[in-house]
C-alpha cells in the first residue's frame, strides 16, 4: 500500500487514542506524514500511570508482536525509521517480554535495516521511565525521552510538527498502536462498524477497586456502566451498594449511582461532566467519604505535579489545606466557595491535563455528594 493509503485507513476506522485524550489517530498520523524533514520518529506511550489500569500491561506482556507491527506500520506510513516505547519502571515484566520480542522481530526481518525484503528501515527500542506521573503527558514523555527532566512542553508546536528531538513525531498509546494491525488486516470499514457515535472499535475496560471481579473487559462501545459494573463486575467486593466510580484515572470524576445507565464512550461520558481516560473504572461502595477522595486528588496532584506552571504547583497545595479547612467544619461555607474558585483557576490556567483535570474528581465530588462537605464540625 501507498502511504497515504495507509494513514487513510487508520483515518476511515475512526480509531481514537486510547491512552486518554481521544484524538483521531489518523490526523495524527497525516500531519506527520505531511512533514517535509528527512527524520521523523515514532514514539510509544507505554507510561500506564492511572490508578485502576492493567490494560497496555496485560497487552504488552501477553501480545507484545501487535504492539511491535503497530508502531512499525506507522513508521512505514509516515516515513520515519526509529521507534522508541516509553515503558514505566514499574513494569519489569512487560520490559523482559517486549526486549525479547523486539529480538525475534530483528531476527525474522519484521525489523531493520531491511523491514519484509522492502528496502525501508525501522529500527525500535524500549526507553524506561522513572515513575513521574507527567512523563504520561506526550511532552512530558519527549522531554524525558531526550534525558531531560520531565517537564510539560508550551504548546503549539504539536510534537506531530515538532516533537522529539524537534522532528516530526507520533505519540499514541499501547492499544492505540495495537489496534492498527486489525484495522489493515480487516480494512478499515470492519473497525468502524463496532462502537457507537464518535467512539469506534472495542476498548479494554478494566474494573477495579471495590469489585466483585476485578479485570479485563474488552467490548465494543456502546456498554453502560451499570453493565460493566455489575454484569461483568458482580456488583461490590463487599456487597454493600456501589455509591460511585472514577473513571479515567485519579483525574476522573467521580460518577454518582445515578449516573450509571451512561454508555462509556467518549462524547456520553463528556456529556455529563466526565471523561473515560483509559478506561479504567474504580469502584466505591456507600462507606466512601468522597471528601477524602477530593482530598487525596488535590494531594495526588501536588506530589506529581511536574512545577513548571503556577496553577497545578501552587493550586494543588491550596486546595489541600482548604478541603482540609472544610473536612475541620471550619467556615465551612466560604471554603467551599474558595476551593470552587480556585478549582476554576486549575482548570482554565494549567499548562497541562494534570492541573486542567484535577479539579474534575472534586469538582464532581462537590456536585454529587455535597453533604460528605458539610457539617463535618458536628460530625467529627
Amino acid at each position: 500500500m501507498k502511504q497515504a493509503d495507509v494513514v487513510q485507513a487508520v483515518l476511515d476506522s475512526g480509531l481514537r487514542g486510547r491512552g486518554g485524550a481521544a484524538f483521531p489517530t489518523g490526523i495524527k498520523w497525516k500531519t506527520v506524514l505531511d512533514q517535509n524533514t528527512p527524520q521523523k520518529y515514532i514514539t510509544c506511550n507505554a507510561d500506564e500511570g492511572d490508578s485502576g489500569t492493567f490494560a497496555d500491561r496485560m497487552l504488552m506482556e501477553g501480545d507484545p508482536l501487535s504492539l511491535i507491527e503497530g508502531m512499525t506500520i506507522a513508521g512505514l506510513a509516515v516515513g520515519a525509521t526509529q521507534g522508541y516505547i516509553y515503558l514505566r519502571c514499574e513494569y519489569p515484566h512487560a520490559n523482559q517480554v517486549l526486549k525479547e520480542a523486539i529480538a525475534a522481530a530483528y531476527q525474522a526481518r519484521y525489523l531493520g535495516a531491511d523491514v519484509m525484503g522492502s528496502g525501508r528501515r525501522f529500527d525500535l527500542e524500549v526507553r524506561l521511565g522513572a515513575g513521574a506521573y507527567i512523563c504520561g503527558e506526550e511532552t512530558s514523555m519527549l522531554e524525558s525521552l531526550e534525558g531531560k527532566r520531565g517537564e510539560v512542553r508550551v504548546r503549539p508546536p504539536l510534537p506531530a510538527i515538532k516533537g522529539l528531538f524537534g522532528q516530526p513525531t507520533i505519540v499514541n498509546n499501547v492499544i492505540t498502536f495495537a489496534s492498527v494491525p486489525c484495522i489493515l488486516a480487516k480494512g478499515a470499514a470492519f473497525y468502524r462498524d463496532y462502537g457507537v457515535g464518535k467512539s469506534r472499535g472495542t476498548l479494554p475496560f478494566q474494573l477495579a477497586g471495590n469489585v466483585k471481579h476485578g479485570g479485563l473487559v474488552e467490548r465494543a462501545f456502546g456498554l453502560t456502566l451499570k453493565e460493566l459494573l455489575y454484569d461483568y463486575g458482580g456488583g461490590s467486593a463487599t456487597g454493600r451498594p456501589i455509591r460511585t466510580v472514577q473513571v479515567g484515572g485519579p483525574l476522573g470524576a467521580f460518577i454518582p449511582a445515578s449516573q450509571f445507565e451512561v454508555v462509556a464512550g467518549y462524547e456520553e461520558l463528556s456529556a455529563i461532566g466526565a471523561l473515560l481516560g483509559h478506561g479504567g473504572i474504580v469502584a466505591f461502595d456507600d462507606t466512601v467519604d468522597m471528601a477524602k477522595m477530593a482530598r487525596y486528588a488535590m494531594e495526588f496532584c501536588a506530589i506529581e505535579s511536574c512545577g513548571k506552571c503556577t496553577p497545578c504547583r501552587i493550586g494543588s497545595v491550596r486546595g489541600v489545606e482548604v478541603i482540609d479547612r472544610i473536612m475541620a467544619g471550619v467556615d465551612t461555607e466560604h471554603n467551599l466557595k474558595l476551593l470552587e474558585d480556585l478549582c476554576e483557576t486549575m482548570l482554565q490556567g494549567s499548562l497541562c491535563g494534570l492541573g486542567g483535570m484535577t479539579p474534575f474528581p472534586v469538582t464532581s465530588a462537590l456536585k454529587h455528594f455535597s453533604e460528605d462537605f458539610r457539617g463535618r464540625g458536628a460530625r467529627h
